[in-house]
């Protein structure tokens, strides 16, 4: 598709700044900066609350079928005008989205497979910023590989709906949703992908939902698992057995407008380390000159497929392509992080009395955090096999 900005863009953009830079004041410039891969504990308060300011300002949903406007957004946008939102909203290092899971991967999902009934019961309190959603797909056991999801779930004849029981793991928001979208398996007996159902879980039920912190190597604790110990849910989502079908088809929306937002946010940690190699004078070694300028270019390349592919449909190898070229690149952009400072880089700015915590510094924290960036949300492994099995037809791994 054309991709290119036209005047409508332009106003759009100017639009979305002035709005931006008049409600990031007062209680809510406390949020600046917070949240995000790695931080995404931060600020809770103030980010909850910003949610709703954006809900008030019409801004949740423009991405939805009908621009939100049937559950109290604005209007749709159009492809162009969701990246100018997104690019204004990172550049202004506007708070994470607290919303991002229910706005961008429940809400479509509802549009696409739910019900006139779910769709008028759970979009307008997305659009409004009042309902948080956290998503339980992963198990141990069943991360990468989502077929091999064992979390259950029984009729309830008495309150109508499921029994849930099972173990969700790397749940973030986990501690303050709302709801979790949960797969599970509604048809005992069944294996992979079959028997698999979607179900609309309210995270509000004493004894039977337990949310444990995971304590990550950075220090911080922004994932959770979750146990589920015959928890209710109230909807199942495209029918019961259909699961598979949808998780999939929510998983597509993963790699749309966000890899763009994620990727200013990338350019902005490459500014930082490149800032920091030259302060250091680490650019006079040459072989880590040309690997920071290997970064740029490599950024710049993957903001040029994901415009290219934001306008496909039904191309099972581009999100699998996506992932595989941040989760790389980020992942190395932490590595050379701490490599230009040398040795100092293996020493964080630790107060050494007597039982004072040991802390580390962004760069340290980067590359840490980045450890994980080829695992989570579908491991290069899997990514790849993807490509090879669905796009190139190469004959699929043996079982």
């Amino acid at each position: 598709m054309d991709f290119t900005f036209g005047p409508d863009d332009a106003a759009f953009r100017e639009e979305a700044r002035s709005w931006l830079e008049a409600h990031l004041v007062d209680a809510y410039a406390a949020g600046i900066g917070t949240g995000g891969p790695g931080s995404e504990h931060e600020g809770i308060a103030v980010r909850r609350a910003w949610e709703r300011e954006l809900g008030r300002g019409g801004w949740i949903g423009l991405g939805w079928e009908d621009g939100g406007k049937a559950a109290g957004g604005r209007r749709r946008a159009t492809l162009t005008q969701q990246v100018v939102w997104a690019e204004e909203y990172a550049r202004l290092r506007a708070p994470a989205r607290v919303g991002h899971i229910g706005e961008n991967l429940l809400a479509p999902t509802l549009i696409a497979h739910g019900s006139p009934e779910q769709r008028r019961r759970f979009l307008p309190p997305i659009a409004r910023g009042d309902a948080l959603w956290c998503q339980g797909y992963s198990e141990p056991g069943a991360g990468s590989d989502l077929a091999g999801v064992r979390t259950a779930a029984v009729r309830d004849p008495e309150r109508g709906g499921y029994r849930v029981t099972g173990q969700k793991v790397w749940t973030s928001l986990a501690r303050d949703a709302d709801w979790c979208f949960v797969l599970a398996r509604t048809e005992p007996g069944s294996r992979r992908h079959h028997g698999l159902s979607f179900l609309l879980v309210p995270m509000d039920q004493p004894g039977r939902i337990e949310v444990r912190p995971i304590r990550q190597m950075s220090g911080t604790s922004e994932f959770n698992e979750v146990f589920l110990d015959g928890a209710h849910a109230a909807e199942v989502v495209g029918g019961e057995g259909n699961g598979w079908a949808v998780a999939m088809g929510l998983l597509a929306l993963e790699r749309g407008v966000s890899t763009l937002v994620q990727q200013i946010g990338f350019a902005a940690e490459l500014d930082r380390v490149v800032r920091a190699a030259v302060d250091s004078g680490a650019t006079e070694d040459p072989v880590l000159r040309e690997r920071l300028v290997r970064q740029w270019a490599e950024l710049r390349t993957m903001r040029w497929n994901a415009l290219r592919t934001l306008g496909t449909t039904g191309d099972p190898g581009a999100p699998s392509v996506a992932k595989l070229l941040w989760g790389g690149w980020h992942k190395r952009l932490g590595e050379l992080a701490v490599q230009i400072r040398g040795a100092a880089g293996a020493v964080g700015p630790h107060d050494w009395s007597p039982g004072a915590p040991y802390e580390i510094d962004e760069a340290q924290r980067l590359f840490l955090f980045t450890r994980s960036d080829t695992i989570y949300g579908g491991s290069d492994e899997i990514q790849r096999n993807i490509i090879a099995e669905r796009v190139l037809g190469l004959p699929r791994e043996p079982r």
